[in-house]
């Protein structure tokens, strides 16, 4: 098995995205859900490099459900916040794409073509191209029959028009997929103007320390070729970083740095900070303890009964991670790249398991829950689309 040796070395501004990727458990997102009655559990955390913030996070935080925007959504995934405030939902194993209005009114736009559903896989991740509001034009990651794909298209903002979809060639193809779990998904715009997508190891590890394969990494792609961007780490490469399990979450703190939230085995799932070559260690390594061999360690991280993330954002000076198989939204209070405090836990056991997270503003977020999953226990208006305040 190859090994990658890397340094701290952060990406410069143009490149600089910490990464956020999450799987957790040997059984990951089927894992069995812990006691609703459960106490909070306490977390270990790590540190990443420095750098200076303008204010830190406080120690503790709030959250505040303000409404349910939906109910009786099937199998929620990815989250995009439109401009005009309607956000849009995808669904993983049905395949379509709707549009969740402000009041409340739920629109099916159409399907993705070619999706196909199975384990973990289907239609994950959205992404609104940085021209949204004038082009209309949008990503998604999805799992078909042979691979996972990036595909390009645009939505037409006229409500009355016959085709609201329109699908364009595949900007990317190739990512390996695992036929039950570890497809990965994430997909988010740096504030480079870069696409960033996270992939899972397709279930056979050693493809996360192959850098030649796309598998198990997280990919910086130039979203209108598909191209490597000059300025990856190898200049002939999509690979940003490796050595990842199955990373679903990605987001951008307030100085440009990327976070990935990643699914671990049976000991440790993490939060990590994304640095330009990193290796994270999957599989030699998991949780922390891993500097030593080279590899990356996690600023944060949790048992996978605990946590299991899926989605991540940025808001309020905090990280906020949705657990699937820990049923809560954990916040990690920041200082520049480092805790000032250890993870708190909100919403234990009240709406189930926890996938879609998105920042929306200042201090709100968008949460979609996720007991359609086929993992969960569905009861009566599930799933659902949450908007909180938080701090």
């Amino acid at each position: 098995m190859r090994q990658r040796s890397v340094g701290g070395v952060l990406l410069a501004l143009a490149l600089t995205a910490p990464l956020l990727a999450g799987c957790s458990s040997s059984d990951d997102e089927n894992g069995p859900a812990p006691d609703r009655n459960t106490a909070e559990p306490s977390a270990e955390g790590g540190t990443a490099d420095e750098s200076p913030a303008a204010s830190a996070a406080p120690e503790r935080g709030e959250v505040e459900v303000l409404e349910t925007l939906a109910d009786g959504l099937g199998s929620p995934w990815g989250l995009a916040p439109l401009p005009d405030g309607d956000v849009l939902v995808g669904s993983r194993d049905g395949g379509t794409l709707s549009l969740v209005a402000a009041g409340g009114e739920v629109t099916e736009l159409g399907g993705v073509p070619g999706v196909v559903a199975n384990g973990e896989g289907g239609l994950l991740g959205l992404a609104l191209a940085p021209d949204f509001d004038t082009t209309g034009r949008l990503f998604v990651y999805t799992t078909t029959a042979s691979d996972n794909r990036i595909i390009p298209l645009t939505l037409d903002g006229d409500p009355d028009a016959d085709e609201r979809l329109t699908f364009e060639e595949p900007l990317l193809t190739g990512i390996p997929r695992g036929e039950v779990i570890h497809n990965g998904g994430g997909l988010a715009f740096g504030p480079d103007g870069m696409l960033y997508a996270s992939t899972g190891d397709a279930a056979d590890p050693p493809l996360a320390q192959d850098p030649g394969s796309l598998a198990g990494k997280i990919l910086r792609i130039d979203p209108e070729t598909g191209a490597p961007p000059a300025d990856n780490p190898d200049p002939e490469s999509l690979v940003l970083s490796l050595g990842h399990r199955n990373v679903q979450g990605l987001a951008w703190d307030a100085e440009g740095r990327l976070w990935a939230s990643e699914f671990g085995d049976d000991s440790w799932d993490e939060l990590n900070l994304i640095e330009s070559g990193g290796n994270y260690g999957w599989p030699e390594h998991e949780g922390e303890g891993g500097a030593d061999d080279g590899f990356v360690d996690p600023v944060a991280s949790w048992p996978p009964a605990e946590a299991s993330p899926s989605g991540l954002a940025f808001s309020g000076g905090s990280l906020w991670l949705a657990g699937l198989r820990g049923e809560r939204l954990w916040r990690v209070p920041m200082d520049g790249a480092e805790p000032v405090a250890d993870p708190e836990a909100f919403l234990e056991g009240e709406f189930g398991r926890l996938r879609g997270l998105v920042a929306v503003g200042d201090d709100e977020l968008l949460l979609a829950t996720n007991e359609t999953d086929r993992r969960g226990s569905p009861g009566e208006g599930d799933d659902r689309l949450l908007r909180l305040r938080v701090r």
